[in-house]
């Protein structure tokens, strides 16, 4: 049986297709159409998925929709009524568009399937699932568990922010919810919007940037923005926000609690900016570690999963994990609306069909994320040809030898190999690469080669035998949605002429064995490699231990600022000759910078738009 789950119209559209219980393929359409956060109906990600099936829609039994749109426009309705007359224009720029989108959403989507195949019964063949059940499916079914707890928190579905269901076997079964407005999600957004950056894409940022500061405002978020209680349920203060009837997050009743407008993007980040930051993010873990707390005791369970757009915090995750209330904790790393493809397509085979499900607690079900499209060595040999790129190609291993010393050189590296990552990060398949060890990496990636704000931290990839020994932390974390503390023993204390700096003053201070992972808190957001999911990028840290003693590089996603992650093998030479990347690999081609055509230089710096 094969199912195709479909996410698309709000934003990270992307497909994804199971075929007998197994994840074949998923792919977000941005990386086809090279728009960030596309939200269009990903035509692109669904022919990938087909492509690397080896089949056509209408072989394919279902198409699920990740959410149910005739709910979504009932809220939309119900808020602006409850509101009324307050944010009019807010309501007659939206129903337009809803009606003629959202409302016929079903006829829409046949729309699009027919291009496909003219003769899809997409009447008979097109479900729908609701929005927290897609994001709970999208954790519990892959994840190892064959019985878990599932915790979904986002901005909002239909009705739903956060919701706690009950996963056993083939079965999943929302037991709680807490619906809009009352979103941590949303909360959370924003600060983001507060702080000057975008809401959907900007959250990461706003996790970034509250190591540098102090959380002097979290009394005052408690207070007076969001009452919560001992159980983690909460409830917001909508006086302060603007996000049900307006066209921004805040109001003015917001600024005066803080005493300042919102920053502008363009604006100087200042104390003030990285202490909201570091007070919205303590609230956020106080609350997640409160719920979790709940759950443990409610349900009896000793496995959590989390998803939605609220699990890709993975500061908070790490709290939730060192706390120790569950015995293993599992995310899905495509936990945003992207996701929601997948888990749309596993809900209707297990729940739906009522097919049996195995978890044997070992490896997931996710192929390390490797989900996406690859690429044969002739057809990347032609594509790099084709766009003027020099190359050699060379055997496998001389490749990971070339690369592994260029690290260790000191070098910044891009890697493009095997199949694209499912989800927001990469994850050693499209990956820009250095040396964790070099004091000057971070900055030099950040301001060089990804052309963004110079205080965002790295994460680092580790061999998973030897995560415990420079890291807080001794189990599995392979997609970097963990955070944990560097070993006590790697740290390098600051002496008190570096303790007393404030803010990003602090950024180029040196505070371990591998400076460029991190952060101003001594924390490091953790990816562990495996030799089972990806045996080439495992090879690659491993020669680069063999060289160094040190089994920890810096990995960061293969794109500049406000692009998306990298694609095909063009893509790849295009970022390449935009930055300052010295090595490029793609599947046995290694390119070096000195030896390329100047003239297909690319001017990236100046031509970025905001992410």
């Amino acid at each position: 049986m094969r199912i195709l789950g479909v996410s698309a119209f709000y934003h990270d559209s992307a497909a994804a297709l199971v075929e007998d219980g197994e994840i074949i393929a998923a792919a977000q359409e941005e990386r086809f159409t090279r728009k960030k956060h596309d939200s269009r109906f990903p035509t692109s990600g669904i022919s990938s998925c087909l492509e690397q099936a080896g089949v056509k829609l209408d072989q394919v039994d279902y198409v699920v929709f990740y959410d149910k749109p005739f709910l979504k426009f009932e809220r939309l309705l119900e808020t602006y009524l409850a509101f009324a007359p307050r944010g009019f224009q807010s309501f007659r720029m939206a129903v337009p568009l809803w009606i003629r989108e959202k409302l016929f959403q079903k006829d829409l989507l046949a729309k699009h399937l027919k291009k496909f195949s003219p003769d899809f019964d997409w009447q008979k063949r097109l479900l729908f699932t609701e929005h927290h059940l897609s994001h709970a499916a999208s954790a519990f079914f892959p994840s190892p568990f064959q019985e878990a707890a599932v915790l979904t928190m986002d901005g909002v579905g239909e009705w739903a922010t956060t919701s706690l269901s009950e996963g056993r076997g083939n079965q999943l079964q929302i037991t709680k919810e807490i619906h809009f407005p009352h979103s941590l999600g949303l909360l959370y957004s924003a600060f983001t919007y507060y702080t000057g950056f975008k809401v959907n894409s900007g959250e990461y940022k706003l996790m970034g940037l509250a190591p540098y500061g102090e959380p002097k405002y979290t009394k005052a978020i408690l207070d007076n923005l969001v009452h919560l209680k001992p159980d983690g349920s909460f409830r917001l203060n909508l006086d302060y926000f603007n996000y049900c009837t307006g066209l921004t997050m805040t109001n003015g009743r917001f600024d005066a609690l803080f005493g300042a407008a919102p920053r502008k993007p363009e604006e100087l980040l200042t104390q003030f900016h990285m202490d909201v930051a570091a007070s919205i993010q303590a609230v956020l873990d106080e609350a997640v570690l409160r719920l979790t707390r709940s759950i443990a005791a409610e349900t009896g369970m000793r496995n959590l999963c989390l998803a939605g757009g609220v699990a890709l915090n993975c500061v908070a995750n790490g709290k939730v994990l060192r706390e120790g209330k569950f015995e293993r904790l599992w995310i899905q790393p495509a936990a945003g609306d992207a996701g929601g493809a997948l888990g749309a397509a596993l809900a209707a085979y297990y729940m739906l069909e009522k097919n049996p499900r195995q978890a044997d607690g070992g490896f997931d079900a996710m192929k390390g994320a490797y989900l996406g499209p690859s690429f044969s060595q002739q057809d990347i040999e032609d594509r790099l040809s084709a766009c003027g790129a020099r190359f050699q190609v060379v055997s496998q291993e001389q490749m990971i030898r070339d690369c592994a010393c260029a690290l260790a050189e000191g070098d910044a590296v891009g890697w493009f190999q095997g199949r694209m990552e499912f989800g927001p990060r990469a994850l050693g398949g499209r990956s820009i690469l250095g040396d964790a060890r070099s004091p000057k990496m971070q900055s030099m990636l950040n301001l060089k080669v990804k052309y963004r704000e110079s205080f965002r931290p790295f994460a680092p990839s580790v061999l998973r035998e030897d995560v415990s020994g420079w890291f807080e932390m001794d189990c599995e974390s392979p997609y970097m949605l963990l955070v944990a503390g560097v070993a006590p023993e790697r740290r390098r204390a600051m002496s008190m002429q570096e303790q007393a700096l404030f803010g990003i003053e602090k950024l180029n201070v040196p505070r371990s064995e591998i400076p460029a992972v991190t952060h101003v808190d001594y924390s490091a957001r953790i990816q562990t490699v495996h030799r089972e999911t990806n045996p080439r990028y495992y090879e690659l840290i491993s020669e680069f231990k063999r060289l160094t003693g040190c089994p920890v590089i810096v990995n960061t996603s293969f794109n500049v600022r406000g692009e998306p992650i990298v694609g095909t093998p063009e893509d790849a030479f295009r970022c390449f000759m935009g930055t300052e990347l010295d090595v490029l690999a793609v599947g046995n081609c290694v390119l070096r910078k000195r030896e390329q055509n100047m003239e297909l230089k690319q001017e990236y710096a100046s031509t970025l738009e905001m992410d």
